[in-house]
């Protein structure tokens, strides 16, 4: 026991540290459209590249079964160190738009050495009481996603280049503490062969396939609310004329969600992981339909409604990893949570990009209405029957 109460902890910060680099372009975009002479059309590829490079990391860890086959602290390690140097790419005094996109997609793809590592680590320690941790680890990730927003908007990054500096830094740090001080854990049971055939063969198991799709329609709306959270914000302050931090609202939004994830996993004790993400998703899919009026209030209605939709949008996360987790066997947990991110995280390009082409097209305040489809979609999984008639409770 006193092993896993040293132990989570560090596992929260070191995946607090490390997702820090997530966010860390978008935080500054603006900074460098501006220093590389981009268009606006180029923010969507940016935000999006990180995700494709999230993906295919995904799919190759996934598929070559990495973090079942070698230590996942070792692989943590590895990855955050590479994820820290990508970041630091974005300083380049002569970065052209390939170097950009391209440092984008490198530190997406090392990511995908952290975020499903990270989690199948906690996954290695606790066999009992996973939602609870996975809900405070996923609340290190969306705060790590929330920092360079927030360092952005205060004193500490007076240059955008001091919030990639910070960020690298943090995340070179989290990987080396998390190898020194996390070993193997004790239910981890290793994959001793290269199987091809594991991520299809998963998808023949129902409960994994219904919490799957329920992940899937969580994130068609995770990471396109986040990207345009800022985008939002700007747009409410320019037609009220309301003087708005666009970064530090934006950071605080995000944050929120991290309060949200630790909150569901305690609540997941009680009620179990099924009921908080579908609370979850029943409230931010109304806040997608309703988001138009929320345009229409004051300043501190619509932040205080963006806030709420900020807790909302996350709290599920983790307890869809956890009903993945739950529904395979231990030797292939780390491969089920990877693909499982790695599909996820390929949706979010889809929904992002919808968005980046629709702003052009429709008001800004009609923009979050489309992200509805993943909640109720992901609604619709969860209360999915088997082939028996029943419908299962987790």
């Amino acid at each position: 026991m006193k092993q896993k109460l040293h132990i989570l902890p560090i596992i929260i910060l070191s995946q607090f540290a490390c997702t820090s680099t997530w966010f860390a372009g978008n935080a500054i975009l603006e900074s460098l459209t501006k220093k590389l002479d981009f268009g606006p059309d180029i923010i969507s590829y940016v935000i999006s590249s990180v995700q494709f490079g999230f993906i295919i990391g995904t799919l190759l860890f996934g598929i070559l079964m990495i973090a079942d086959r070698f230590s996942p602290s070792r692989v943590f390690m590895i990855c955050a160190f590479l994820a820290s140097l990508s970041n630091l790419t974005l300083i380049y005094p002569e970065l052209n738009v390939g170097g950009l996109l391209f440092a984008r997609f490198s530190t997406g793809f090392f990511l995908a050495g952290i975020y499903p590592v990270g989690m199948k680590i906690a996954a290695d320690y606790f066999e009992k009481g996973l939602g609870k941790a996975l809900g405070f680890l996923v609340g290190a990730l969306v705060l790590g996603t929330a920092f360079p927003f927030l360092i952005k908007g205060s004193p500490l990054a007076s240059h955008p280049d001091k919030v990639i500096m910070l960020t690298s830094g943090i995340t070179a740090l989290g990987g080396l503490l998390l190898f020194l001080l996390v070993p193997n854990g004790p239910y981890r049971v290793a994959s001793a062969t290269l199987k091809f055939d594991a991520g299809p063969k998963l998808f023949k198991n129902f409960e994994f396939k219904k919490a799957a799709f329920g992940y899937f329609g969580h994130m068609w709306e995770l990471y396109a609310f986040w990207a345009f959270t800022p985008i939002a914000i700007q747009y409410f302050a320019i037609q009220s004329g309301s003087d708005i931090s666009v970064s530090l609202w934006s950071g605080i939004v995000i944050a929120l969600g991290g309060l949200s994830c630790a909150y569901g996993g305690l609540l997941s004790q009680r009620i179990g992981s099924k009921k908080v993400a579908l609370i979850a998703l029943v409230a931010s899919g109304l806040l997608c339909l309703i988001s138009p009026f929320l345009f229409l209030l004051p300043m501190y209605v619509f932040l205080a409604g963006w806030c709420l939709w900020g807790i909302a949008v996350t709290a599920d996360s983790p307890q869809f990893s956890n009903l993945v987790a739950s529904a395979v066997a231990p030797e292939l947990k780390g491969t089920a949570l990877t693909l499982v991110n790695c599909i996820g995280f390929a949706i979010t390009i889809i929904s992002i990009q919808l968005l980046g082409s629709l702003q052009s097209i429709i008001s800004i305040d009609l923009l979050f209405i489309p992200l509805a489809i993943g909640p109720l979609l992901g609604v619709s999984s969860l209360l999915s029957k088997n082939k028996n008639g029943r419908n299962t409770q987790n």
